[in-house]
Parts: structure tokens; sequence; C-alpha cells
């Protein structure tokens, strides 16, 4: 190797012979080589997310030599995330995330610059942390932080490399307005609170985050050295149970209200509000039970018929005794057969899809009592039965 043609910045002799051994196969490449290595040294990535998608993002994008990595998540090690969370370990239980990541890092690739965010991403500090970084990777699990992604994305003119996942099906694509179309030309609005599960609701398997981290990973190495063909224009689609890839092209919008030819979406906007979560007009009041007051009730023997609405994969994991089981979207054609003299406890995961179910009984005339065990399951694990398994929260 020829070291007056790589000239990493400030790398005495030795440090710069171990980049070359470490880096080999990178410039072996006629699509990197020495000039694609150094700008990957130069490149500023932030990873919003260090979970599922964010761990093999960081993992591979600290092992190609990104010089600086952010990192940005308010969350801390569960165990139950680390059956797909590579970047961390069981001793990193109860540790911030950007912590614990950060010091993985660090232990594959010494030479990258982690900066790390312990706090929530918001329309408040978004375009500031952003501002310093080239390149935005989506690692996140909600609606409301991707239609914020975007939107400071396209503001700041800047890609936003996307990725999503659920049970065996993942999702990527390349978000980059100033090419392209971006995430709200995909998805004008929203889903209606309660009626998208998230995965700590439905499941995923734990090496679907890597297949798809890693094709994120894949397209920000691509941005960086330039060339090859990127996911802008185009969603990729996984089916990793029947082991099948679909391509779907992505027209830009001339309408979008943010990248579009007349955007009305100037600055980033309350997105919580937008997706329809926490201040969301409910045309019915809708009664919450709270474990506690519920488990008294039971005992003095009350007239309460309790329902769980989960699957039935989700029963086998946890169960309240007494219940009766009728999944979700079989609840409507079951109503008849309720008393409807006795009042009626719906249960869910976490307390948020049985309130919808209620909204939408209601709206379909039921006149009986109905009620929604708050926090769900989870809640009667935390308050009432501290043995009962827990399950995902979040991905």
């Amino acid at each position: 190797m020829n070291r007056e043609t790589f000239s990493p910045v400030s790398r005495s002799a030795g440090q710069e012979k171990d980049e070359i051994i470490r880096y080999s196969r990178h410039l072996l490449l006629p699509q990197i080589g020495i000039q694609g290595q150094e700008k990957l040294g130069k490149a500023r990535v932030l990873i919003v997310g260090a979970g599922g998608l964010g761990s093999p993002v960081a993992l591979y994008l600290a092992a190609a030599g990104v010089g600086t990595i952010g990192l940005l998540d308010f969350d801390e090690v569960e165990l139950s995330n680390l059956q797909r969370q590579v970047i961390h370990s069981t001793r990193d239980i109860g540790r911030p995330k950007v912590a614990s990541a950060k010091d993985r890092i660090r232990a594959l690739n010494p030479a990258v610059n982690v900066e790390v965010f312990n706090t929530k991403l918001t329309s408040e500090n978004a375009l500031e942390i952003m501002a310093g970084y080239d390149i935005i990777v989506d690692g996140t699990d909600n609606f409301q932080s991707r239609y914020l992604i975007n939107d400071a994305c396209v503001l700041l003119g800047k890609p936003d490399v996307y990725g999503s996942i659920y049970r065996f099906d993942g999702l990527a694509s390349v978000f980059d307005a100033r090419k392209g179309p971006c995430y709200r030309c995909l998805y004008p609005d929203p889903p209606a609170p309660g009626t998208v599960p998230s995965c700590g609701e439905a499941g995923v398997v734990g090496v679907i985050s890597g297949m798809i981290g890693t094709i994120q990973a894949n397209e920000v190495v691509k941005l960086i050295v330039g060339g090859g063909e990127s996911l802008i224009g185009r969603l990729l689609s996984l089916d990793a149970w029947q082991m099948q890839f679909r391509e779907y092209a992505i027209q830009k919008d001339p309408a979008c209200p943010v990248c579009g030819e007349h955007p009305t979406v100037t600055g980033l906007i309350d997105y919580e509000e937008f997706c329809g979560i926490g201040k969301r007009v409910r045309s019915y009041i809708v009664e919450e039970i709270t474990p506690v007051t519920l488990k008294e009730r039971l005992e003095k023997h009350e007239n309460i018929q309790l329902i769980d609405i989960r699957e039935s994969h989700e029963k086998a994991i946890a169960w309240i005794e007494g219940a009766r089981h009728i999944p979700f979207g079989q609840v409507q054609r079951h109503m008849d057969e309720l008393d409807r003299e006795a009042e009626t406890v719906f249960i869910c995961k976490s307390g948020q899809k049985s309130v919808y179910l209620i909204e939408e009984l209601k709206k379909a005339g039921y006149g009986g009592k109905l009620l929604s065990l708050k926090d769900g399951i989870i809640g009667w694990a935390k308050e009432v039965d501290s043995s009962m398994p827990v399950y995902i929260r979040r991905i």
C-alpha cells in the first residue's frame, strides 16, 4: 500500500499501518478503495434508536470505519431487548442504551468517535442535533418519530435511511427529498392509534433486525463513498418467513406538504398530536379500571366479566384467572353472547388496544358498561401479580 495516498488525519505511522490492515478488505474493493475509506473516516452519521435496528447499523458502521457515529436513545437496556438488540449484553441491563452501545463500539473500533444523546428526539431538539451530521439513520419503532425524522431531514437537506420491522417482515428505503420522495410521499397520513400493533405487542423474530439493519448500514456506506444504486425512490420489502424480497417504486408527490411543490409544513410540528397520540379527541369517553381496583372488586365477587382480547400466543404467556378469551378481531361478532347486566372489562397487553376497541363498540351501539384495564396485562403483572411474566414493551 502506498502510504502517500492513504492519509488519515493526525495518525502516527503505526496507527496508519493498523488502519491499512483493519480496512484492507475495503481497500481491495474498487468501489471503495483508499478514497472511499477516507470518506468513511470523515463521515458523521446519526443513528436514532439504539435498539433492534440501531444495533447492527452501529456495529457495521463502526467496523467500516465511519469516523463519527452519533447515538440517540432515551431508553435503558432490558432483558427482553437482548433477543435482537445485539449491541447490548446481559451485564448492560439497567444501563442507558447509548452508554452500552458506545462501550461496544469503542471495543470494536477505538478509532471511531462516538457522540451520545441520552434523550428523546423532539420537535424542540431535532434540528439542532441532526444538523451536525451528514446522514440520519431511522432505527425507531413508532410513527411520530418517523414523521419527525423525515420532516427534519427534508428541512435540513439530509438523507433519511429508513428501516422498519414487524414479526418476520421488514422494510427499508432511503428518503432524500433533494433527489426523490420523502417518507410522507409514501405515507401521507399516520394510521389511527391502536390499529397497528407495535413489535412489543405483535412480536418480532430477532434476526429480522439484523437483516434490515445491515441493509440500512449498506445504504449508509454507499451514500458516503458514492456510487451504486441506492434505495432512493425504492421500497425494499422482506418476508423472512417465506424468504422473499420485493421492491416497489415510490414516486415523489408534488402535493406533499413537506417536500412538494408548495409545502405547507415549513417547520417541525407536534408529532404526537399529528399521529393522534395523547391529545386525540375521543368520540366517546372510555372508562378505565386500575389493576388494584379490579382485583378488589373481583374478590368481592361483583358482577364483572373479563374479556382478554390478546392473541392466543400472548394468552399462553400470561393470563388472568377467570377471563374469557376473545381475540381482538373477533370481539364484535361475539358481543351478543356477553352478559349486558355485568360490567365488561377488556384486557389487552398495555391498555391501548382495549380503549380503541371500546370506542368502536360504542360507535356500533353497544349499550353495556365497558371498561378498559388500565395498562393491560403489564399493569396487572406490575401492581397485582409480580410472578406473572411481562413480555416486551418496545423494540
